[in-house]
């Protein structure tokens, strides 16, 4: 076994790596960017380097400063992670020169899979099924439309590089695809460094289902049972599941042997993922990951093996530890990734810093892997996943409830995350039932993300109102009643005092009374507090007793009630200024990221919801749309320009109003 390893990746891996390596015995390295420096994979490591600046083309993607770090700290391999470096063959080859392990399959498998149109070659003469399409190398718009109108829409057009979604659109329409073709080459460009895209028949509600494989250097291929991984946004995956619900047995040994032909078919070592496509009984290779993925978590609960031990001990030339004989499934597990995001604007992606994180105690039947500690921020510059979370069962049922179990005991606030939209995911009686496929999102998104999501209603503005007025936060005392210099006392009904909580950027103004030990809330009723401890609040309002848990942050509060995640903030104007600005026709950015293309100029007329322009944050483009008709007073960015949340980009003067250019 090595000595000492460098793990060259951040993030829940990089933590997952250093816990598995290190009760292996073995020492570790972490490296990290001038961003990362008080990351939690940084203080669980044994040492620690830094590799360049927040940027991962500066840091992350540096494969020779990673080397010359390994060699310098006197590692003999290095771990890749997931993403960044683990899918290029150049640094495997570079790793190898200087005399290290990687971590990982060979270059030249890599190499085959690393492009989904050689890839899908290689499949085909390996007799794996795969998906009707186009994947040359005449890329012309004109000639990749006709192919589009020969496959028949709806097509995928892909990048034939990297994954994750990036670079990737469903086409519905002929009208719609050249300005997606535009959109994909300019992802895939920025993301792997390559633009050249493929074409797929999209298949209508296709089932994605992924085999785990694991070969050694002894020529020995196994798998460990498949994964169902239909629930996806953006083409990204949201929850997933092992072993994939309502297959037949023979379905199971057909898909789990073609992904062992396939990778046989590469002399593929080290941990690997067959992606599928299913349609009915039907299935098709989509594309091969050579590298661990984010869900392998489901595949080591149901069948007891840690697939990172496995991966250092091939990586030391070791057989595998088991024959496929000796792999055993039990059970049923499911795996949601907690993400930075807002899911009611189309899932953007969030970044700030999280202000508390606290989930249940780890053990047989729940697992937590993360990345984040409070006081830890999310970046701009990196992926926006916080934690997945990870349970087991007996059954696909008690899996699921373990989940919501899981779900509800987990606390997260600072910043926006797909909390509640998991919640309501797990609360779905179409998915408990096993109802699934990729456009399950889509299909259900008004129950998964109704208007009401986020949104407070009148018992959460009640106890917000409960806990501001009480000083119940730690930081919470700058805005109770004792504090404040308008007059207002316990027990003086005719004294009201007026607070404005500002809630999904709108604004709601509270006036409020006291009446013995309750507070009157306008239009709501009575408010009575029955006991506060560490963050769990209960309280009667109009005598209907409630539980809930607040955290506090200074003046933002977030309420989490049954699987609601509600943030409120608390306006002061002596602190946040006189007035409440709702922007109007003044459009900011609402994440930091830079301008792709900007599509009006001053004196432009445009109607409401047309594109304006389109913002890169995180590797994902953003169209942001006017907010109304008008006339375009002001372009305040250039395309190429990086903007941080809330610098003014475009003003627009409302039709009719030319003096509201707000």
């Amino acid at each position: 076994m090595f000595n000492k390893i460098l793990i060259a990746n951040r993030g829940e891996i990089a933590c997952r790596v250093i816990k598995t390596a290190q009760k292996m015995g073995v020492t570790t390295v972490a490296i990290y960017s001038i961003a990362d420096r008080r990351a939690l994979h940084v203080r669980l490591a044994d040492e620690s380097v830094c590799v360049g600046e927040a940027a991962s083309s500066e840091s992350y993607l540096k494969g020779d400063v990673i080397i010359k770090a390994a060699l310098d700290y006197g590692a003999e391999a290095i771990h890749p992670g997931y993403g960044f470096l683990s899918e290029n063959a150049e640094f495997e080859r570079a790793c190898a020169a200087a005399g290290l392990v990687f971590i990982g399959p060979s270059a030249d498998s890599i190499s085959a899979m690393g492009l989904k149109d050689c890839a899908k070659d290689i499949m085909s003469k390996a007799g794996v099924p795969v998906v009707p399409g186009y994947q040359g190398e005449q890329q012309d718009d004109s000639f990749l439309a006709e192919k589009a109108e020969e496959i028949g829409y709806p097509v995928l057009i892909k990048a034939v590089a990297g994954g994750g979604g990036k670079g990737m659109r469903l086409v519905e329409h002929a009208d719609d695809f050249i300005e997606a073709l535009a959109t994909c080459r300019r992802e895939s460009g920025a993301a792997f460094a390559n633009d050249h895209l493929l074409i797929e028949k999209y298949l209508i509600q296709p089932r994605h289902i992924e085999v785990q494989i694991f070969g050694d250097r002894n020529g020995n291929v196994v798998h460990l049972f498949e994964r169902d991984c239909s629930l996806q946004r953006r083409h990204q995956k949201v929850v997933e599941e092992a072993p994939a619900p309502n297959i037949s047995d023979r379905f199971r040994n057909e898909i789990c042997s073609a992904a062992i032909r396939a990778a046989q078919a590469i002399d593929y070592y080290g941990a690997g993922t067959i992606e599928f496509i299913v349609q009915g009984d039907t299935f098709y290779f989509m594309e091969m990951n050579t590298r661990l993925q984010v869900e392998h978590p489901v595949t080591e609960m149901i069948t007891g093996q840690d697939l990172v031990e496995w991966q250092l001990l091939v990586a030391c030339g070791d057989s595998l530890p088991l024959t496929q004989k000796d792999i055993v499934m039990s059970g049923h597990a499911f795996e949601s990734r907690l993400y930075a995001e807002d899911p009611a604007k189309d899932f953007m992606p969030q970044t700030g810093r999280v202000h508390h994180f606290s989930y249940p105690v780890q053990n047989q039947y729940m697992r937590v892997d993360t990345g984040i500690e409070a006081g830890d921020s999310v970046s701009v510059h990196y992926d926006p996943m916080v934690a997945k979370l990870v349970t087991w069962g007996e059954d696909r049922t008690s899996a699921a409830q373990n989940m919501a179990e899981l779900l509800r005991s987990t606390y997260i606030s600072g910043l926006s995350s797909n909390h509640e939209f998991v919640v309501n995911v797990f609360d779905h009686d179409v998915f408990i039932n096993a109802v699934i496929d990729t456009g399950f999102i889509a299909r259900y998104e008004q129950d998964l993300i109704p208007a009401t999501y986020a949104k407070a209603d009148e018992t959460e503005i009640a106890l917000a109102v409960l806990f501001y007025l009480l000083g119940l936060g730690a930081q919470s005392s700058a805005v109770s009643p004792w504090n404040a210099h308008d007059n207002w006392r316990i027990g003086n009904s005719a004294m009201k005092r007026r607070l404005s909580l500002v809630n999904k950027g709108e604004v709601i103004d509270v006036l409020v009374s006291c009446h013995g030990e309750s507070l009157e809330v306008e239009g709501i009723g009575k408010v009575k507090l029955l006991s506060y401890h560490e963050g769990s609040l209960k309280a009667l309002i109009d005598g209907v007793e409630v539980n809930v848990v607040v955290l506090s942050y200074k003046k933002d509060i977030t309420i989490f009630s049954s699987g609601r995640v509600v943030d409120l903030h608390l306006f002061t104007p002596e602190l946040d200024g006189d007035t409440i600005d709702g922007n109007g026709g003044r459009l900011v950015a609402p994440m930091p990221g830079s301008i792709v293309q900007v599509m009006v100029e001053v004196d432009s007329c445009v109607d409401k919801g047309q594109p304006l322009l389109v913002m890169d944050s995180m590797k994902v483009e953003t169209t942001i749309a006017a907010n109304f008709d008008g006339v375009v007073k002001g372009v305040h960015i250039a395309p190429g320009e990086q903007v941080q949340e809330g610098t003014l980009l475009i003003e627009i003067e409302q039709e009719g109003s030319k003096n509201d250019v707000a």
